[in-house]
């Protein structure tokens, strides 16, 4: 299947999928990977379906979405693979413009140290990367690269990447535990990200079985330390910790309300507590959730914040 949803995504609102590589054809074969181990490691971008099929596939899903008053606002290459290991990606985002919706490429970021793939990559209007390291050892032990990969071009590539591009660039780094979620890898990261200047960066959790089972997810603590390590560097930082609330929305639902906002951003206790009075609420509600286990209390830096419990539906034990 080629195109899938449009679903709802955190980071593009109302998403339309493409599936534009047969899976698992990738240059990663990540540890944490929801979709399992690599089968057919690749860093050579080829041909795999002709630009027409993606583009009359995307076409016929978005002219139904249309008729069913269904919004779409990114089409979005996220295949079962890398989706720059496809050597028509520049074509087929060219083609899919005219049907006049913005599009997105959720990239590794592994093959942008070439030319070409950054041309390819330029015609979208925003490209997520994703940096989970930038230390060699932790980058391997996560992303078990493709042996000809090397981390310092693909640095160098992003780096190049974001002087070129005009679209907005945002950033993933998956958390975890014991393994690239210390303080020192993810000051690294940050200050990378310094460099880099993404319109947004997240922090994210595996939140679904992945291909190694000894993965585990960081703990509360270690996010909201994360995260604040993140804004000293990165104006915009979310957390994409699985939760799937309504993050953005006050609905006057004071409950719901916290837990969305403290899935994507830990709330000091100042703010939650003016929060709670522009509700016409108190602090009752907050020791109630603690109590509940569907909030926790983390300190950083001599302040307290209040961060998501994590539901073990959605994280890896």
């Amino acid at each position: 299947m080629i195109t899938f949803g449009p679903i709802p995504s955190r980071r593009l609102g109302r998403s339309l999928g493409i599936n534009n590589i047969p899976p698992k054809i990738c240059t990663y074969s990540c540890v944490y990977c929801q979709i399992g181990k690599t089968s057919n490691m690749k860093i050579q971008p080829q041909v795999f379906y002709p630009p027409s099929k993606i583009f009359n596939e995307v076409q016929k899903k978005v002219e139904k979405s249309r008729e069913k008053g269904e919004p779409i606002d990114y089409l979005t290459f996220v295949p079962d693979g890398e989706p720059t290991l496809d050597i028509n990606l520049g074509k087929e985002i060219k083609l899919i413009k005219s049907l006049g919706i913005k599009i997105a490429v959720i990239t590794n970021a592994s093959l942008i140290d070439q030319e070409q793939v950054r041309e390819n990559l330029k015609e979208a209007d925003l490209v997520s990367l994703k940096v989970d390291s930038i230390e060699e050892e932790i980058w391997r032990k996560v992303n078990h690269p493709h042996r000809s990969l090397s981390l310092k071009s693909i640095l160098d590539g992003i780096l190049e990447f974001s002087r070129i591009f005009k679209g907005k660039i945002i950033t993933e780094t998956m958390l975890i535990k014991d393994v690239n979620d210390n303080s020192q890898n993810i000051k690294k990261v940050a200050d990378f990200l310094a460099k880099l200047k993404p319109s947004r960066s997240y922090l994210s959790l595996p939140i679904r079985p992945p291909a190694d089972s000894w993965v585990e997810s960081s703990s509360e603590e270690v996010v909201n330390r994360s995260y604040h390590l993140f804004k000293e560097k990165v104006d915009q930082v979310e957390c994409l910790i699985g939760y799937e609330g309504n993050a953005f929305a006050f609905t006057g639902e004071v409950e719901e309300d916290i837990l969305s906002i403290t899935s994507v951003h830990p709330m000091r206790e100042e703010a939650l507590k003016d929060f709670l009075e522009r509700a016409k609420s108190d602090w009752s509600i907050v020791e109630r959730l603690i109590k509940q286990g569907k909030l926790v209390e983390s300190e950083y830096e001599g302040h307290k914040f209040y961060i998501r419990k994590f539901r073990k539906s959605d994280t890896i034990k």
